[in-house]
């Protein structure tokens, strides 16, 4: 369970990156546009794990290891943009957020349920 102090840190960092990826995003992933669906920071706040998404991207795998070969000047973005709000700029972890694949897996197995034909109830004679 996180504490307040580290759910409202974690949205200024969200916020923070978010601006960051929109402003220079090119920079590092050309043609692909990169959304940070959520940060969750650790209680001594010295860590953030950004999941991110990525739209327009052919392998999500490769965007994440260019983001990953990026993180220290990321991290100094971010760090000149919080400096007066914090004591120590948080090390940033990055990891993909498949939360809209699993979504839609769920969608098509609850599709394919629907769609099978239902067995008539026997016991309701």
């Amino acid at each position: 369970m996180e504490s307040k102090r580290q759910q409202k840190f974690a949205g200024v960092i969200q916020e923070d990156l978010a601006a960051i990826f929109q402003r220079e995003g090119m920079n590092y992933l050309p043609n692909t546009l990169v959304t940070i669906t959520k940060v969750r920071v650790t209680p001594d706040l010295a860590i953030a794990r950004v999941f991110l998404s990525f739209f327009n991207g052919a392998n999500n795998q490769q965007a994440l290891q260019t983001i990953k070969s990026h993180a220290s000047e990321i991290r100094y973005k971010l760090g000149a943009r919080i400096k007066d709000q914090v004591r120590v700029i948080p090390q940033l972890e990055f990891f993909i957020d498949d939360t809209s694949e699993y979504v839609e897996r769920m969608d098509a197995i609850f599709d394919k349920i629907s769609k099978e034909d239902r067995q008539p109830d026997t016991d309701s004679e």
